[in-house]
């Protein structure tokens, strides 16, 4: 049985609450789950110290079993300092194509021919 600890939603319609849960892997989400390990809460402010609550002791000994967290809760259990998580940065995603270097080249092409003719008259 592969575990996951993960998120279960509840609260209302656009007033969303969601629950930290240890659950078979193949359970649907906001169904079964084995234990519940704390809860987190988007409506607060970021700074808010009740926005996450996790029980770190129980979280480290279902890590042990080999229990997988999901990208978010690995996010919190890395700021509760219960597991390491690998910063996922693509800094190439960022760079231009191809095609717009070669606009930009050609545009500088031009500026330079526009500004060499307006000198030389």
């Amino acid at each position: 049985m592969s575990l996951k600890i993960r998120l279960a939603r509840g609260g209302s319609k656009k007033r969303p609450y969601y629950q930290i849960v240890v659950a078979d892997a193949r359970s649907p989400r906001d169904g079964r789950f084995l234990e519940k390990l704390g809860a987190w809460n988007p409506m607060l402010g970021k700074d808010d110290a009740n926005r996450v609550q996790i029980d770190t002791d129980r979280a480290k000994e279902w890590l042990a079993k080999g229990a997988q967290p999901t990208d978010r809760v690995a996010r919190f259990l890395d700021e509760a300092g219960v597991l390491k998580r690998e910063a996922r940065n693509n800094p190439d995603k960022a760079k231009p194509g191809k095609k717009a270097l070669e606009r930009a080249a050609e545009k500088k092409q031009k500026e330079e021919d526009a500004a060499a003719a307006a000198a030389g008259e």
